[in-house]
C-alpha cells in the first residue's frame, strides 16, 4: 500500500513538471476565485498553498482573495459572482445548476473520496456499529447534502432502511456536535479533525469507510462556457496552479498545513498537519482528472435523496479541454 501510494506521488510530481514545461502562461491579472466551504473544510488546501507560493501568477492569474460559501446553490452563485467565474463546488451543486439551465460546465475534479467522514456518538454511548443505529436517530447536516447522502448509502450497503431510523437535519458539523453530546441525537455526522478535538465528548461509531464505497466525487471546478472560450489561458492556468499546490503539498505536508491554518485564520496548526497527513494517506484530492466511476457514486447519491432520476449523461456537463493534455480521458 506504501509502495503503491509513493508511486502514485512521483507520477503526480512528474505529471506537475510535465504539465510545467507545456505550459505557457500569460500575463498575471488579480482577481478572486471561490472555494466552495472555505476557511472550514479542506478542499482549499491547494489554492491556499498555490496562493502563498505564488503558483497562480505563475500561471497568469493573481488570485488575490478566495470566496468562500457554504455549499450548495451558494456556492454556484458565489462562483459566478466572483472576479473569475471559476470556483470549487460540490458535484451535486453543479448537476443541478446546469439542470435548472446555466451554461456552467465541469473541467476538473477536486475532492474524490468521503473516506475522512464519520458519525460519532457519546463517549458512555452503547453503540458500538453502524448496525446497532436500527431505530436511533442519526443527525447529518441538512436535506439534499453529501452527509444526507452518505448516511442513506452507508445504511443500505449495510442492510438497513431509511424506515428503520429517524434521520434529522441538525445543521452545521458544530451543531451535529451539540447535538450528540447533549443526547438530543444518538449519533452525529463529522468528519476526522472536528472529532481530534473533541474527543473528550464523543467517539467513532463508523468510518464511511468501514461501511461503504468512499471513493464519491465531492467537489469539481466549474466554469461558464463562455467565460472559458473567451478567457481559456485563464481557466488553463487556474488549473494548473491548483494541481502544482496540491503536488506541493503531498511533497510538504507540513508546510501546507501551515499554510492553510494561516489562510483559515486557525491556530490548532497541530491538528491540521495531522489532517492534511491523514488525506494525503486517503488520496483526498485529485490532481483534476476526472474519476467518473466517483462520479457516478455521487449520482446515485442524488438519486437516494430523490433529488435527481435516472442517470447523469456526463458528455452533456462536463469539458475536459482545459485539462492539461494528461489529466484528459484517454480517447
Amino acid at each position: 500500500m506504501a509502495k503503491g501510494r509513493t508511486l502514485a506521488r512521483v507520477g503526480l510530481i512528474v505529471g506537475m513538471a510535465a504539465s510545467i514545461v507545456a505550459w505557457k502562461a500569460p500575463a498575471a491579472q488579480a482577481e478572486t476565485i471561490t472555494v466552495t466551504h472555505w476557511g472550514g473544510q479542506f478542499y482549499g488546501v491547494p489554492y491556499a498553498v498555490a496562493m502563498e507560493r505564488g503558483l497562480f501568477k505563475k500561471n497568469g492569474v493573481d488570485v488575490t482573495g478566495i470566496l468562500t460559501a457554504a455549499g450548495g446553490g451558494t456556492a454556484v452563485r458565489n462562483t459566478l459572482a466572483g472576479g473569475i467565474p471559476f470556483g470549487e463546488v460540490s458535484l451535486a451543486a453543479a448537476v443541478q445548476a446546469i439542470n435548472s439551465g446555466q451554461k456552467l460546465i465541469i473541467i476538473g475534479a477536486g475532492a474524490q473520496t468521503v473516506s475522512d467522514q464519520m458519525w460519532v456518538v457519546k463517549k458512555d454511548s452503547a453503540l458500538t456499529g453502524i448496525k446497532d443505529l436500527v431505530g436511533k436517530q442519526i443527525a447529518y447536516t441538512s436535506p439534499g447534502s453529501v452527509s444526507n447522502m452518505v448516511i442513506l448509502m452507508a445504511l443500505k450497503a449495510n442492510g438497513i432502511t431509511q424506515q428503520q431510523v429517524k434521520l434529522v437535519p441538525a445543521g452545521d458539523l458544530g451543531a451535529n456536535l451539540s447535538a450528540v453530546s447533549s443526547g438530543a441525537v444518538d449519533a452525529g455526522f463529522s468528519d476526522e479533525l472536528v472529532f481530534a478535538q473533541n474527543k473528550e465528548l464523543v467517539k467513532p461509531l463508523f468510518m464511511v469507510r468501514d461501511t461503504m464505497d468512499p471513493r464519491m466525487m465531492q467537489t469539481v471546478m466549474i466554469t461558464t462556457a463562455e467565460y472559458a472560450k473567451a478567457h481559456a489561458d485563464i481557466i488553463k492556468g487556474l488549473i494548473v496552479a491548483r494541481r502544482e499546490g496540491l503536488a506541493y503539498a503531498i511533497e510538504h505536508p507540513d508546510e501546507a498545513a501551515d499554510i492553510t491554518a494561516k489562510a483559515y485564520n486557525n491556530p490548532n496548526v497541530d491538528l491540521f498537519r495531522t489532517h492534511i497527513h491523514n488525506l494525503i494517506k486517503e488520496n483526498y484530492w485529485s490532481d483534476g482528472r476526472l474519476d467518473y466511476a466517483g462520479m457516478n457514486h455521487m449520482v446515485e447519491g442524488l438519486q437516494i435523496t430523490g433529488q435527481i432520476k435516472g442517470d447523469v449523461d456526463w458528455g452533456k456537463y462536463v469539458d475536459t479541454t482545459y485539462l492539461p493534455l494528461d489529466l484528459r480521458p484517454s480517447q
